[in-house]
């Protein structure tokens, strides 16, 4: 299907592959497309060639695409901008949508979502340009009186109906004369119920106030403006509804003839906003359970040399309670004091593995040793596989470069897959840890194999849903291996899984090398 107008498209993404495909795509949609390979020539060809939208990926090298967004809305407010992100980066579409994203798809982009959201960028950029113009002609010829005003709003009435924003305009008593569709649909009004209503009554408690100061101060958008502030009004049902506002004094010479506000629903912002706050406290929950699975062991663990450690101590009191001190007695007492030292670092460690494993941290990338992770995550577990009769064979290359990632939630995510492994070996086993490097594909894989009882080809599928568990009430919730899938795509890694029944089961995890670590 054709489109009414030659739209220019730039294409920003650092990968080669979705540049094309997405282009030959798009200019098959009738559309002009510019391309650039990273976030800073994208920005240049945005003032040189001046498309109308602009897709940009969120995750890039550089400058990245939250970063691209805001220097285009600074520098050309005009343009649309949607984002390309993946779905465990929901948190960032979020972040765009606030810095005034038109919209943004998911990858693996799928063509028709594409298409969907160009549509509504272009039907937003049409919008926005009428209303700029009309604004303008308001501000530059506005009639002397408020009946004035409202004709000249009503020669608009197709325009501000069709305002995916909600418009309001006021006169100069600050009465209602414009209540577009959109606001009708907000707030659950219709338009007759509100004219001639002071729109300080429309905000909630306190908010019109503060709404009246931040157009009285030159903080929020200059001296009678406002560019999107939070506020909330107050729907007919008494509901309180979060809203971006932008408002600007409508002036005449040094007259007020009235004041025009344009409203932005939050309410499915504020949702992607709970929704990501949901999906961390689910993740710090899955690595309170694997805590829990973990403790029981490192306790076991550290009472042995506890109870080496105390039996020196109570020996040591001893021969000093006989009042002799003999050079053969200075001797032990080393002997006996270096064995405490080590064992008491032995403790020491395992403790401090333990607490690093459980703290509660933000997403911080960082060059990655996955061996030091993975003979950490050995550390942890050991003595729950030595309890359990699980002997471990490790495999790890001397040739792995650094990974860029997040090493407390890559370690939770290899803890969940041996925590599964544990489990699947009831009577004992044996669990393969091994990592590689493939230089041609510049690819780290890890690999988690075990000998248990292995997944029936009917669960395989879904393994990986959230909630979806095997096993019987009260063992656990379902959230590990969703959890660990997740974070594997959070760093641009693929997890892929063989089992048989009787079999045991085999999961490898691909991650990207960092492109500057040595070998």
């Amino acid at each position: 299907m054709g489109i009414e107008k030659n739209w220019k498209v730039l294409i920003i993404d650092d990968d080669p592959g979705i540049l094309k495909v997405t282009a030959i795509a798009l200019e098959d949609a009738g559309y002009t497309v510019i391309t650039a390979s990273d976030g800073e020539s994208g920005i240049d060809l945005c003032g040189k060639q001046s498309p109308d939208l602009i897709i940009t990926d969120i995750r890039m090298p550089g400058i990245d695409g939250i970063e691209v967004l805001k220097t285009i809305k600074q520098r050309f407010p005009e343009k649309e901008v949607i984002v390309v992100t993946a779905f465990s980066d929901i948190n960032l579409a979020v972040r765009a949508l606030q810095l005034d994203a038109s919209d943004f798809v998911t990858k693996p982009i799928d063509e028709e979502a594409l298409m969907v959201a160009l549509r509504r960028a272009r039907d937003r950029y049409t919008t926005r340009k009428e209303l700029r113009d009309y604004t303008a002609t308001i501000e530059q010829r506005w009639m002397e009186t408020a009946e004035q005003l409202a004709k000249t709003f009503h020669l608009q009435k197709l325009l501000i109906e069709s305002s995916i924003d909600g418009i309001i305009a006021c006169d100069r008593e600050g009465k209602i004369v414009i209540f577009n569709r959109s606001m009708e649909q907000m707030l659950g009004y219709a338009r007759d119920t509100v004219s001639g209503m002071e729109i300080d009554k429309l905000f909630c408690r306190g908010e019109a106030r503060k709404f009246r100061d931040m157009l009285n101060s030159r903080e929020f958008g200059g001296q009678g403006k406002i560019f999107l502030c939070e506020s909330c009004l107050s729907g007919q049902d008494g509901s309180r509804i979060p809203v971006q506002v932008s408002a600007a004094k409508m002036i005449q010479g040094d007259e007020d003839m009235g004041l025009v506000c344009f409203f932005r629903d939050e309410r499915e912002i504020r949702k992607l906003t709970q929704e990501v706050a949901d999906q961390a406290r689910l993740l710090h929950q899955d690595k309170m359970i694997s805590l829990g699975k973990l403790a029981a062991s490192v306790v076991h663990e550290i009472n042995n040399p506890l109870a080496g450690i105390l039996n020196y101590a109570r020996l040591m009191i001893k021969m000093l309670s006989r009042g002799t001190f003999s050079h053969e007695m200075c001797t032990k007492f080393q002997g006996y004091l270096g064995l405490m030292e080590s064992e008491l670092e032995r403790c020491s460690k395992i403790v401090s593995n333990l607490l690093a494993f459980s703290r509660k941290s933000k997403l911080e990338f960082s060059p990655v040793d996955m061996n030091e992770l993975l003979n950490k995550c050995i550390s942890l577990s050991g003595h729950k596989m030595a309890l359990q009769n699980i002997r471990v064979e490790p495999d790890l290359s001397g040739t792995l470069p650094m990974i860029d990632g997040d090493f407390n939630q890559l370690q939770q995510c290899v803890i969940n897959l041996i925590l599964n492994a544990i489990d699947a070996m009831p009577e004992g086993g044996t669990l393969t840890l091994a990592s590689s490097f493939d230089a041609d594909r510049n690819l780290v894989r890890i690999l988690i194999q075990d000998t248990g009882c292995g997944i029936s080809r009917e669960d395989l599928p879904y393994i990986f849903d959230p909630f979806f568990t095997t096993k019987t009430e009260g063992k656990g919730l379902g959230l590990g291996l969703s959890t660990t899938f997740g974070i594997v795509d959070r760093h641009k890694g693929t997890i892929r899984v063989n089992s048989e029944p009787g079999k045991g089961s085999r999961f490898e995890i691909v991650l990207p090398a960092n492109s500057k670590a040595s070998v």
